[in-house]
């Protein structure tokens, strides 16, 4: 099977991530100031639209290991394609809310299958394709980001319209250079082979596995509190919503500057575990900072602290998961990578918000501390019970 282009993938990702970026920012306050939606009902759309990234995400995955992958993500971009149409002449209530459901299908099918099919790259280290892809989604979240706000002064359509544009492209590269990547990869190999990869999974590999979605879930979860509930906690406090959205400018520049250091690394150096359990480490320690930050500083130190953990060790979960899984395994492998991580930003928001209500905004800080630091022994304790009896791929 021929392998697919890195640069043509990458790029597909950097395209997608532009337009779904034109979404998320501005969905809470489009419903809530120019709709008159209430926090609550924004909170289940929000939640459902998570949801149908987990469902798409799974359904994704697992379709990547049966079927044609060129076929199925163009498809995604389809139904991508359709909600954006949708919502171009349609973004009054209550159909903006239930076509996010749809977008929401499509976004984690889509993400689910690049990532598969970077299992698929003509690359020796999966490391330094996913860290390409990282890094190339990130840069279409701080473009599409700092674009939302001008274009959507001049008018919400304009929006939907620039995202349909930069689909059809994507669609275009999908259609004309993702072919190449033929069949799933379980159609290469002959039928012992097959049943062996469709039913077994070593145990070691995957009391490892689960344990990293488990720990994906908890990450998204508490990273969560910065998307949501921070911005409220630093204005209680004084700080400026100015200084708040620097925080997120900081975050892309240094996952940027992280990324390259990363793949130039990725050269000389191989160790997915300890990159991970070192991100770990400074996503754990930056909720620690979070516990005494009063003032403007402390956040900025955290922010730092967030962002090597997340760039360190978000990436490399998924190159991990690609050697644990076995062949025609892979693509569903991945699809519980997007799906455990959906759900963690799915629930984060919500059980941030109990927690404050019910304790305080330090509580959480420090139960979220806890669960990141069991989450680093959980995946230390894992790995060493099982490192000499799981098999690579």
């Amino acid at each position: 099977m021929k392998k697919i282009g890195l640069i043509w993938l990458a790029a597909g990702a950097f395209l997608s991530s532009v337009g779904m970026s034109f979404i998320w920012p501005l969905t809470s306050v489009y419903l809530h100031n120019d709709l008159g939606i209430s926090l609550t009902m924004i909170g289940i759309v929000l939640f459902f639209n998570s949801l149908a990234s987990v469902i798409g995400s799974y359904v994704g995955g697992a379709l990547f290991d049966r079927f044609n992958p060129a076929q199925l993500i163009r498809y995604g971009i389809l139904g991508a394609l359709l909600s954006f149409i949708l919502l171009a002449f349609f973004h009054g209530w209550p159909a903006f809310g239930i076509l996010l459901f749809l977008n929401g299908l499509s976004a984690g099918w889509n993400s689910t299958l690049v990532y598969a099919m970077g299992t698929n790259v003509d690359s020796k280290d999966s490391r330094r394709v996913f860290t390409i892809l990282y890094f190339v989604q990130n840069m279409g979240v701080v473009i599409g980001t700092s674009l939302v706000g001008f274009v959507y002064d001049a008018g919400i359509t304009y929006l939907f319209m620039i995202a349909i544009f930069l689909y059809l492209i994507f669609l275009l590269i999908a259609w004309t250079k993702y072919s190449s990547s033929g069949a799933n990869a379980t159609k290469t190999l002959n039928s012992d082979e097959k049943n062996k990869g469709k039913a077994v999974v070593p145990k070691p590999n995957l009391i490892v596995l689960f344990t990293l979605f488990i720990s994906l879930m908890i990450i998204w979860t508490m990273y969560q509190q910065w998307d949501s509930n921070l911005s409220v906690y630093m204005t209680d406090l004084g700080i400026p919503l100015s200084q708040y959205s620097l925080l997120w400018t900081l975050n892309a520049f240094l996952i940027m500057v992280m990324q390259v250091i990363i793949i130039w690394l990725s050269r000389y150096y191989e160790n997915y575990i300890v990159q991970i359990i070192f991100g770990l480490i400074f996503v754990t320690i930056s909720f620690v900072t979070l516990v005494f930050a009063h003032d403007y500083g402390y956040f900025v130190v955290a922010m730092i602290l967030l962002t090597i953990g997340e760039a360190t060790a978000i990436p490399t979960i998924p190159a991990l998961v690609n050697n644990l899984a076995p062949l025609g395994t892979k693509g569903r492998y991945q699809g519980l990578v997007n799906s455990w991580s959906s759900a963690g930003r799915a629930i984060g928001p919500l059980i941030g918000g109990i927690i404050i209500e019910k304790q305080s905004y330090t509580f959480l800080f420090e139960i979220a501390t806890l669960a990141l630091a069991i989450v680093v022994i959980l995946v230390v304790i894992s790995w060493l019970l099982n490192r000499k009896k799981i098999t690579m791929y």
